[in-house]
């Protein structure tokens, strides 16, 4: 009975996940009804390390205090009946055949020390738990990866089915493809240079499965450590009778790894609260109830181990601003970040790389970094302009960022941020190089006083005869860098214009000398 509610609550909230994920996009209105973020805003861990790296706590964030709340009276109940991250888990495992083999009992340790890394990190402003949070990270991997591999999958299953012609199967074949396109497919395929990584990454964590049941669960999962430590005070408990006969059943089918031998004796900050062990229990000794009584094995954390992780999360910091590998002062021309982005060191302190302003960008222009803002900026958002532009009226990406890494901004306030300037490479714009009519540019510009100019030259053909060209100016006071006039450029490969970062609203320092 219990095993069957918690399967229902499982596949419930995976549902709702799924249905809030895929309704985070553009549905033609610069406004978004209830984004996935809501599942970030309870999550405690990326609250806590959000607000010991940026010293703010953000508005959404106060959800989380529910889930501390329900955490110290029941238990790790989110990690057992509500994480759609551990569902997942779940679901996978039971492709593996059962086995007797017993849980690596000291290897739960390492998710404390995850833990204890990331916060430490984080109080010396390195923003890292957004990389391995579970929620962050199933939002980066469908996003990034594995959402985009379905749509395209999808679309060319029916492509092929639609090429083939064939009367009847074809009509059935749209009549399913529109019904998907109003539902579970986004509404313009996406791409984003790191998505086989992510995926594959995303993909290897699910195989751990094979190996043991919810090995992420069990062993790495930083918010299942955080939770774990919190359900010490729950006064929901797992009591033993004296009909045990330690018949070593409730040891077999613990997915949590909490009951570590036959005499049943339990760890409560491992428990997930899944309750199979009462429900299977063939002697019904084991129930769970309100007490005062702890009855729990310490946690036993090794005190030199945990010193190694806090002192190693606070060398991470200073080693990652180090260059190479960091990019701290240094202006990185095409590190151009979305409108309404913090300056850019409060920007890596908040940004918890989730992946949902890439998600809702109109034009896909919005990608993952790798190393064009250091290795602490890993996996942040950055607008390509090559792939796609900034749209002139939307404001969605900051409607969805969870930490306000991205402000929101007004429609009017949008328009008027710069991001960046456009700059034109004479020696392969069309006008100047090849003294070829070419106004695209200043027709794609969306400013109501167009930041592209033209200049009446005369110059002379090949044949001697003298033309009059009209070659492209760049305003730098009305520009904001949209980028839309790099996108459109019809010089390929290297457009003829592009955008740079220079005179970026959010900087002070980042400016042209001339400007």
């Amino acid at each position: 009975m219990i095993r069957n509610l918690r399967r229902t609550s499982q596949g419930l909230f995976l549902l709702i996940f799924l249905f809030l994920f895929i309704q985070t996009e553009s549905k033609g209105a610069d406004e978004l009804g209830y984004p996935v973020r809501i599942f970030l805003e309870c999550d405690p861990l990326l609250a806590l390390s959000t607000f010991l790296s940026s010293h703010r706590i953000a508005n959404g964030f106060l959800l989380s205090v529910i889930l501390v709340v329900v955490t110290i009276a029941l238990g790790r109940v989110f990690c057992g009946w509500i994480c759609p991250f551990g569902t997942l888990h779940t679901m996978t495992g039971t492709l593996k055949k059962p086995s007797k083999k017993r849980s690596h009992t000291n290897w739960h340790k390492i998710k404390y020390y995850i833990l204890f890394f990331v916060l430490s990190s984080s109080v010396f402003t390195a923003q890292l738990s957004g990389i391995v949070d579970p929620l962050s990270l199933l939002i980066r991997s469908l996003t990034l990866g594995i959402y985009p591999a379905v749509n395209y999958l999808t679309r060319a299953l029916f492509d092929t089915v639609y090429a083939t012609g064939i009367p009847g199967i074809v009509e059935v074949s749209e009549f399913f493809f529109t019904l998907a396109k109003k539902s579970i497919l986004s509404f313009h395929q996406t791409y984003y240079v790191q998505a086989a990584g992510i995926g594959l990454l995303f993909i290897i964590l699910l195989s751990l499965n094979f190996y043991e049941r919810r090995f992420w669960c069990k062993y790495l999962c930083p918010l299942g450590a955080f939770l774990g430590i919190l359900s010490r005070f729950a006064v929901l408990k797992r009591s033993v009778s004296e009909g045990c006969t330690s018949c070593g059943v409730c040891e077999r089918i613990c997915t949590g790894g909490a009951v570590v031998d036959e005499s049943g004796t339990w760890k409560i900050s491992e428990c997930l609260y899944c309750m199979d062990c009462d429900d299977l229990c063939p002697h019904r000794a084991i129930r769970f109830g309100f007490t005062t009584n702890m009855g729990a094995v310490p946690m036993n954390l090794e005190r030199r181990h945990l010193i190694a992780s806090v002192f190693a999360g606070a060398l991470a910091v200073p080693l990652l601003r180090i260059p190479p590998l960091s990019r701290t002062g240094v202006f990185t021309p095409t590190l151009i970040r979305p409108p309404g982005a913090l300056e850019e060191r409060e920007f890596i302190t908040r940004c918890i790389r989730c992946g949902e302003c890439m998600k809702v960008c109109i034009t896909n222009g919005l990608q993952p970094t790798l190393f064009e803002a250091g290795l602490e900026g890993v996996w942040s958002p950055v607008l390509v302009p090559t792939i796609g532009y900034c749209e002139y009226h939307c404001t969605l990406c900051g409607q969805v960022c969870p930490t306000g890494a991205i402000q929101k901004l007004t429609l009017p306030q949008k328009e008027t941020t710069k991001i960046g300037v456009a700059i034109i490479d004479t020696s392969r714009c069309l006008t100047y190089a090849y003294a070829t009519p070419c106004i695209v540019c200043e027709e794609v510009c969306p400013t109501p006083e167009k930041a592209i100019w033209f200049e009446r030259v005369k110059t002379t053909d090949r044949e001697g005869n003298t033309i009059v060209m009209k070659q492209p100016h760049v305003d730098l006071h009305r520009c904001i860098g949209c980028g839309t006039c790099e996108t459109h450029c019809p010089v390929k490969s290297k457009p003829a214009i592009y955008v740079i970062s220079t005179g970026e609203t959010r900087s002070q320092d980042n400016r042209a000398l001339f400007s």
